[in-house]
C-alpha cells in the first residue's frame, strides 16, 4: 500500500470514530441526562390549562343599594374542539344555530375566530379549548330549544352565567363616575400581564370611572382547570382544578337618593335656561361632598345608561356617546370641565390680599368702573357703592374693589418680572395663593378621567408664548384684522404679565379656568379650617366572604397658607352673600333659621357668548358638614342658574320644603352596610336601601320637556383679553 493512501485511511477511521462517539454522546444526553425534561413537555403535550373567570364584584352606595352588580343569565356557547370532531367540521350545526339565534353565519364564523397578529376583531381572545360565548341575555324559548335538540346542536351549549348589571335611574345619574366595562384588548392584558380567559371574568375590563381605578380589586383572581386531552385535541378528563376567587365589592360614598335628585335638579336647571332663551345651555355639573373629601353625588349632563355597553356598542351609539352633535355624554364634566369660575374665586383674591397686609376693613371704594394702566374695567353695575370693608365686598361681589386690590399687589410684586423673559420666572403672590388652594393641578380624586385648570402664572404665561410664538408671529399683523392685531401683540409681548391680566384674573376671568371639583374641594377646605383633601368616591372593600378588606380615606394633601382668623372672615363674609347679598333673592323663603347656607354666586363672561353660572356653597355655616357646587356654561347669572340649582340640592339633603331627606337627621352614614358571605346586605341603622322617590316640593323647577341637549362643549372657558366688562358676582 502506498504510504500517502495509508494516512489518508486512518484518517478516515479517526473521523468516523469521532462522529461515532459525538452521536453516542448525544444519544446519551437525550435519553439519561434530559429525560426529566422531556418526561414534563411529553405529559404537557398530553394536557391543557384553562382558565376559569372570576365573578366581578359590584358596586355599592354608601346604604347598599346596588349601582352595578350581576345578574344570572342564560348565555349560548359554542365549543370548537367538539365541531372538529364532526365530519363537515361543525359546518351544518352552526347553520342551523345561525337561524335560530337570528344572526348572519359570517358574522357567526367570526365570532368563533380565535385572535391574533393577522385575525382582528370579532374573535375570540379565550383559550380554544373553553365554549366561546356567541350570545348574552339568550330568551328562554332559543335556550330550550338548544338543551332539548342536543342531537341537533352537540357542540353548542345554553348556560347560565353572571353578567353586569345596572340599577337603571340611579346609574344612568352616575354613568361618568361609575364606569363602564368592554372586552381586554391584547394591549391591555401585557400591559396588566393577564391571562388569557373566557366569558365574563378577566376578558373584561374597566375603560373608565370607578370601574377603571378599582379593576384590579373588582376583577377577582382567576382559576386554573387542568384537562386532559388525546391527540386529536379532545378532552377526556381533568386532572387539578382551583377555583377561581370572585372579586371584591366597592362600597362609595355616593348616595342613591341624593345622585339621583342632585341630576334632576341639574337637568331641570339647564332646561330652564334653554327656556329663557339661552339656547347654548346643554351641558353642567354639580358636586356634592363633605368637608372632609367624601364625595356624596357627582352630576354631569348630559348623562347616559351605561347599560349600552352590556351587549356590544354599535357605530350609532358610540357617536351618540363620543360626538359632540349630542353633548359628549361620556365626559365626565364634574371632573374634565374647565369654566371660569367668576366671583367664587374672590375668596382666593380675599385670603392673598389679608395676608399680604391689606386690611379687613378698610374701606375700598367701590366706583362703577375704574381706570386700571390706562383701561376701564367696569363693575357689574353702574352705580357708585361706596366705601366697603372686604366682607361686604364679597357679600355685593365688588369687582371694582378686587380690580383695585390686584392692581396694587401688582405695583410692589417683582414687577421687573413681569416684562422680562424668563423661563422659570417667580410666581405672583396673588396667583400662588390661588395654587395653594388646590387650582391648577389635579385633585388626584379616585377617577381616571380629570383635567388640571388653569392658573395664570408667569410660568404658565411664559409657557404659553413659547408654544404659539411662531404662530402669532407668523400669523399676526399690526395693522391686519382684529385677530392679526391680537396676534401681533402677543408675538411681541405675550410673555409679560400685564395689569390688565392681574385685574381680572382677581375675578375668576381671563385665563382663570377650574373644575367643579377643584372648586367643591377649595371650598371644603375653606370650611373646614384649611385642610386640602384629595376626594374620594370609593369608602372601601369588601370581600365575598363579608369581611372588610380595606377601609377608603381621603388623604390630606396640603394646607391653605391662611391663618385661621381670615379663613373665619372669609366664612362670615359668605353667610352674608345668602342672607343679604348676591343670593339672597335666589334663597328667599328657604328656612335659613334650620340650616344656614354659606355661599358665593359667580357669573364667568366669556367673550362673544353666554356667561357660565356658577355656585359654591357650605353648611350648616357654623358647623360645615357639606359641600355644593354647580357650574353652568353659556346660561347667565349665577344667582339665576345654579344658584336654585344647589338651593334644591340642599333641600334633597335635609329634606326641606317638601323634599325628603337623603340624611335623615342631616347626617350621611356613618357606618358601612354589612355585607353577608350569602349576599345579603345590611344597610345601616336609620337608612334602608333602595329608597322611594321624593315628592316634589313647593319650590321644585318643572321637569324638562322638549330639550334634550343635542349641543355642547367640551367644557373649556373662553378668555376675557381686554376686562373690560365685569360681572355680577
Amino acid at each position: 500500500m502506498i504510504p500517502a493512501s495509508r494516512r489518508r485511511l486512518v484518517v478516515m477511521y479517526v473521523v468516523v470514530a469521532s462522529l461515532l462517539l459525538a452521536l453516542g454522546g448525544r444519544l446519551w444526553y437525550l435519553q439519561v441526562m434530559n429525560r426529566a425534561a422531556y418526561r414534563t413537555a411529553a405529559a404537557a403535550d398530553q394536557t391543557r390549562t384553562i382558565t376559569v373567570p372570576p365573578v366581578r364584584g359590584g358596586i355599592l352606595d354608601d346604604v347598599g343599594t346596588s349601582l352595578v352588580g350581576n345578574r344570572t343569565s342564560l348565555v349560548i356557547s359554542v365549543n370548537r374542539m367538539l365541531l372538529s370532531q364532526q365530519a363537515d367540521g361543525g359546518v351544518a350545526e352552526l347553520h342551523r344555530l345561525a337561524r335560530l339565534i337570528g344572526m348572519k353565519y359570517q358574522q357567526l364564523q367570526r365570532k368563533l375566530r380565535v385572535c391574533g397578529p393577522k385575525v382582528t376583531q370579532p374573535c375570540w381572545q379565550g383559550s380554544p379549548y373553553q365554549p366561546i360565548p356567541i350570545m348574552q341575555n339568550a330568551p328562554n324559548s332559543i335556550a330550550l330549544q338548544i338543551m332539548e335538540s342536543q342531537r341537533q346542536f352537540p357542540g353548542v351549549t345554553a348556560e347560565v352565567q353572571p353578567v353586569t348589571q345596572y340599577a337603571h335611574q340611579v346609574a344612568t345619574s352616575a354613568a361618568q363616575e361609575l364606569g363602564y366595562l368592554q372586552p381586554i384588548t391584547p394591549q391591555e392584558m401585557k400591559q396588566l400581564r393577564l391571562p388569557q380567559t373566557g366569558f365574563s371574568g378577566v376578558d373584561l375590563v374597566g375603560q373608565s370611572g370607578l370601574e377603571s381605578s378599582y379593576d384590579a380589586q373588582l376583577r377577582g383572581s382567576p382559576g386554573r382547570k387542568l384537562v386532559r386531552v388525546d391527540a386529536m385535541g379532545n378532552v377526556t378528563g381533568t386532572v387539578s382544578e382551583a377555583p377561581a376567587k370572585s372579586g371584591d365589592t366597592l362600597v362609595t360614598s355616593l348616595n342613591s337618593r341624593l345622585q339621583a335628585d342632585t341630576s334632576r335638579a341639574l337637568s331641570q336647571a339647564i332646561s330652564k335656561a334653554q327656556s329663557e332663551g339661552n339656547r347654548g345651555a346643554t351641558t353642567g355639573a354639580a358636586v356634592v361632598m363633605t368637608t372632609t373629601g367624601r364625595v356624596l353625588a357627582m352630576a354631569s349632563y348630559p348623562s347616559y345608561n351605561p347599560g349600552v355597553w352590556t351587549k356590544g356598542i354599535n357605530q350609532g351609539q358610540f357617536k351618540a356617546l363620543f360626538g359632540s352633535s349630542h353633548g359628549e355624554p361620556i365626559l365626565n364634566r364634574a371632573t374634565q370641565g374647565e369654566y371660569g369660575p367668576g366671583s367664587t374665586w374672590k375668596v382666593t383674591s380675599t385670603a392673598a390680599a389679608m395676608m399680604h397686609g391689606f386690611n379687613g376693613t378698610g374701606p375700598y371704594q367701590c366706583p362703577g368702573a375704574v381706570n386700571i394702566a390706562g383701561r376701564t374695567f367696569h363693575n357689574w353695575t353702574t352705580s357708585n357703592l361706596g366705601p366697603m370693608s372686604l366682607h361686604q365686598a364679597l357679600v355685593m361681589s365688588c369687582d371694582t374693589v378686587f380690580y383695585q386690590l390686584a392692581y396694587r399687589m401688582y405695583l410692589h410684586d417683582r414687577p421687573r418680572a413681569n416684562v422680562t423673559i424668563n423661563p422659570h420666572p417667580p410666581a405672583q403672590l396673588m396667583q400662588k395663593m390661588e395654587v395653594a388652594w388646590g387650582f391648577g393641578h389635579r385633585t388626584g380624586v379616585d377617577l381616571p378621567e380629570e383635567n388640571t385648570g388653569t392658573v395664570p402664572t408667569r410660568q404658565w404665561l411664559y409657557d404659553y408664548w413659547a408654544q404659539f410664538k411662531k404662530y402669532w408671529c407668523k400669523t399676526g399683523k399690526q395693522n391686519g384684522s382684529y385677530l392679526q392685531q391680537i396676534a401681533y401683540d402677543d408675538c411681541r409681548t405675550g410673555y409679560q404679565w400685564t395689569p390688565g391680566q392681574a385685574a381680572i384674573s382677581a375675578i375668576g376671568q381671563g385665563y382663570v379656568s377650574v373644575t367643579p371639583l377643584q372648586l367643591a374641594r377649595a371650598y371644603a377646605a375653606l370650611a373646614n379650617g384649611g385642610r386640602l383633601y384629595s376626594p374620594r368616591l370609593g369608602e372601601a372593600l369588601i370581600s365575598p366572604s363579608g369581611q372588610v378588606v380595606k377601609r377608603i380615606r381621603p388623604p390630606v394633601t396640603g394646607h391653605l397658607p391662611v391663618s385661621r382668623y381670615v379663613l373665619d372672615y372669609i366664612r362670615s363674609s359668605l353667610e352674608g352673600v345668602v342672607t343679604q347679598g348676591t343670593a339672597a333673592g335666589a334663597f328667599s323663603g328657604f328656612p335659613l333659621s334650620k340650616v344656614q347656607i354659606a355661599a358665593k354666586t359667580g357669573t364667568s363672561e366669556v367673550f362673544g357668548g353666554q356667561a357660565t353660572s356658577v355656585f359654591a356653597s357650605f353648611a350648616p355655616a357654623s358647623h360645615p358638614k357639606y359641600v355644593v357646587v354647580v357650574m353652568v356654561p353659556k346660561s347667565g347669572e349665577g344667582a339665576d342658574v345654579s344658584a336654585p340649582c344647589a338651593r334644591q340640592i340642599w333641600d334633597s339633603i335635609y329634606g326641606l320644603e317638601g323634599h325628603q331627606a337623603a340624611f335623615p337627621g342631616g347626617q350621611a352614614p356613618a357606618k358601612l352596610p354589612k355585607i353577608s358571605g350569602s349576599g345579603v346586605i345590611t344597610p345601616p341603622a336609620g337608612y334602608a336601601t333602595h329608597p322611594p322617590r321624593r315628592k316634589p316640593g313647593k319650590h321644585a323647577t318643572p321637569a324638562p320637556t322638549a330639550s334634550t341637549g343635542t349641543t355642547g362643549t367640551t367644557g373649556t372657558t373662553g378668555t376675557t383679553r381686554t376686562g373690560t366688562t365685569g360681572t355680577n358676582g
